[in-house]
């Protein structure tokens, strides 16, 4: 069944994953950490709030405060399946170089369910395809899906646009 404990269901998860990479099962996956309209609580986010109702804040500064909390207890679990990728060889390398990894989020102003200037990081050189080890930060109106179509030529699919893409975010 599935673990009680969240962390230990995540840690599985990611587990999973790289297990199947490293397999070549996939090339592709997509794994959502928690459902948007969840009003499952974080205990170890040091949050007694449900997940749902502290991303409609209100504004007040507290209650951003936990959302913070419990969008930061989410991300922490990331670099755990980064180093389980680092650690994974593939071929001359390892998975982490040969993979590329996002992580964000479908609100920028999840309070008033804004989806503009959402968070969103990528992890991994995707065979070397992408440089790494830049932070961009796009100008206000700039759609997610230009670094989606950045992401995906660098990758070498070639695609005129994506969604409603403007321009190719060089990454």
């Amino acid at each position: 069944g599935v673990p009680d404990d969240f962390a230990e269901h995540v840690k599985l998860m990611f587990d999973l994953q790289v297990l199947a990479y490293a397999s070549d099962t996939t090339r592709v996956f997509s794994f959502k950490m928690g459902r948007d309209g969840s009003a499952r609580v974080y205990p170890e986010s040091g949050v007694r709030s449900a997940f749902h109702p502290a991303s409609h804040h209100g504004e007040r500064e507290d209650r951003v405060t936990d959302f913070m909390k419990i969008n930061r207890y989410h991300v922490s679990m990331v670099p755990y399946f980064l180093k389980k990728l680092k650690e994974t060889p593939d071929g001359e390398h390892n998975l982490l170089d040969n993979t590329l990894v996002i992580y964000g989020s479908p609100m920028g102003n999840s309070n008033v369910h804004n989806h503009k200037r959402c968070p969103l990081f990528l992890a991994g050189h995707g065979g070397g395809s992408l440089k790494g080890n830049m932070h961009i930060k796009a100008a206000d109106g700039t759609p997610m899906a230009n670094a989606m179509l950045g992401a995906l030529r660098g990758v070498d699919l070639e695609l005129d646009t994506f969604g409603d893409s403007s321009a190719e975010m060089n990454l």
